[in-house]
């Protein structure tokens, strides 16, 4: 835990690398209000006190790369896209250790969601800073999921996921240690045409 005085520091890791096969189209160039999704995930992560943001890629990595040309951001290319989450968890975690040994905590978020927002990420931070817990995550839907913000005592467990699952088993193991943030709006995430078309008519 950091002192009661002392900013937390964190970096982000925004999760980009899946194939959107259920889309049919690589839902991260997705415009969405004019601005391609993962373009908005990421300058919402930017305006956040997260730094370095960091998004991973994998499937479409060429086309995606462009949209990312003037955003200040490190981009970690995960060959193992096709093995799921937990190896874009690993490429993220790995490349923000890299990148600095003193970040405090890492938050973790997915590119598909349109309501994500600077203002969810320091709802996460104040909620971290409440509680003390180690995990704190968004809920919706009746459980939590991603966004999360974990402290650096859980990435060892970051960098060892395997699997499709992805940080899954950290917020479910021991509900104890996961304090959540009600932010129902994240349920929409956009995963197939339908998605994109309740979100357009919404």
């Amino acid at each position: 835990m950091t002192e009661p005085d002392q900013a937390l520091r964190f970096g982000a890791i925004i999760l980009a690398a899946g194939a959107s096969t259920r889309l049919g189209t690589p839902k991260q160039l997705l415009l969405v209000e004019g601005r391609p999704l993962l373009v908005r995930a990421v300058e919402s992560a930017l305006a956040s006190p997260a730094w370095p943001v960091v998004v991973v890629l994998g499937a479409h990595a060429e086309k995606i790369r462009p949209a990312l040309a003037r955003l200040p951001v490190l981009i970690a290319e995960n060959p193992a896209w096709a093995e799921g989450m937990a190896s874009s968890l690993r490429a993220g975690i790995t490349t923000l250790r890299q990148f600095s040994r003193r970040l405090d905590a890492a938050l973790v978020a997915l590119c598909d969601q349109p309501a994500f927002s600077a203002e969810t990420i320091d709802r996460l931070v104040a909620a971290q800073r409440a509680t003390g817990r180690g995990i704190v995550a968004a809920r919706y839907g009746g459980r939590p999921g991603a966004p999360a913000l974990f402290l650096r005592e859980h990435f060892p467990a970051l960098a060892a996921l395997t699997g499709e699952e992805g940080a899954r088993s950290l917020l479910h193991d021991d509900p104890a240690r996961v304090a959540t943030v009600d932010l129902p709006e994240l349920a929409l995430d956009l995963d197939t045409p339908a998605d994109v078309a309740r979100l357009r008519s919404s």
